[in-house]
């Protein structure tokens, strides 16, 4: 059965308990179900009970759940996809599950001998991948102090990502070197903290970063989607890419997202929240470099970049906010989608001039 049959069956199956009058289990309800399904090794019917958690934790009273439940979930989806013959899918789950906890083994006395290879080819495929965005960035040297008289085309730069559009005109009419100098100071000064003095030495190391990782044909780094992003957020607390298939949502982030936590403790650490940035970037060590971020097996891919709540700008309230990156033929190279938390954020971390 596809994925899309399957997400077509939970979906009657809950209209037929709706009409019947059943209150339709819980997300602890269902990943119990799918455990148990697991160890009984009803592998079909163990994927599509992870279906249906993936539709339940979509939903938004959910939403808080969901980047928690993927790790765990992307562990027995391996077990299942692997006992259901399909190796390359298994391991592609646990190297999900492995971003999760990079230390993590798998016992083969409970799991079969398809699973453990497939774990094992996991392994050794995080293994041979580079450190992760936030320790990359930490590592790159901050660049010179930028010129205070900048040449004419300073406005179309990576510094538009921030410009409110009454700059923009203001800039416009800068005709002359003494006008545009006086423009560029005025413009740092309006977006300098008391608790923050250094947000332009840090806006130009973002910059300079994406314009080396980021690079896409003759565009600047800084200048694409990525760049965007990493220029107004930084880098990320974690990401990973995959590749899309026949039947993928392009703006579907599952299977990316990386939470630690034991996996027979789910259930009760779900809303503990209790993991720091760091924690999750040191755990993420082993993932995906900066401009190799996976083994590249399909031209067409998405790339998912989540933001912790520590990281994200201040009023913005989510636990977390997943920046996706979509690579299609005929559609475009690490397209933003344009969702609504993410275009929250952005807006949130163009600081306005005081």
């Amino acid at each position: 059965m596809t994925t899309a049959a399957r997400r077509i069956l939970i979906v009657l199956l809950g209209l037929v308990a709706a009409e019947r009058g059943f209150a339709a289990p819980t997300i602890p309800e269902l990943f119990q179900q799918m455990k148990d399904q697991v160890k009984a090794e009803k592998w079909a019917d163990a994927v599509a009970t992870i279906e249906a958690i993936d539709v339940e934790s979509s939903k938004p009273a959910n939403q808080a759940l969901k980047p928690q439940l993927e790790g765990p979930l992307a562990f027995y989806r391996g077990v299942c996809e692997a006992n259901l013959g399909s190796a390359d899918k298994a391991q592609s789950d646990f190297e999900t599950f492995l971003r999760t906890k990079p230390d993590a083994g798998i016992d083969d006395k409970l799991y079969s001998k398809k699973a453990v290879t497939a774990f094992a080819a996991a392994q050794k495929a995080i293994a041979s991948q580079g450190p992760s965005l936030l320790r990359a960035y930490a590592e790159f040297p901050a660049p010179p102090p930028g010129k205070d008289v900048p040449s004419a085309s300073w406005g179309e730069g990576p510094v538009k990502w921030l410009m409110t559009d009454s700059e923009k005109a203001g800039w416009a009419a800068a005709a002359t070197d003494d006008a545009r100098a006086a423009f560029v100071e005025k413009f740092w000064k309006a977006r300098v903290l008391e608790d923050d003095p250094s947000f332009r030495s840090t806006f130009e190391k973002r910059v300079a970063f994406a314009d080396v990782n980021f690079k896409q044909g003759e565009t600047p780094g800084s200048l694409t989607d990525r760049g965007m992003v990493f220029v107004l957020l930084g880098p990320p607390t974690y990401g990973g890419r995959k590749p899309l298939k026949t039947g993928d949502d392009s703006s579907d982030a599952a299977g990316m997202s990386t939470h630690s936590m034991n996996d027979t403790m789910a259930m009760k650490q779900l809303t503990s929240g209790s993991h720091t940035s760091s924690q999750v970037a040191a755990m993420a060590d082993r993932q995906n470099a900066p401009g190799t971020v996976a083994p590249e097996s399909s031209m067409d891919y998405q790339e998912v970049w989540h933001y912790r709540r520590e990281l994200l700008p201040k009023g913005i309230s989510y636990l977390q906010v997943d920046a996706v990156f979509v690579t299609r033929k005929g559609y475009g190279q690490n397209v933003l989608q344009r969702e609504s938390d993410i275009l929250t954020t952005l807006s949130a971390a163009k600081r306005k001039p005081s």
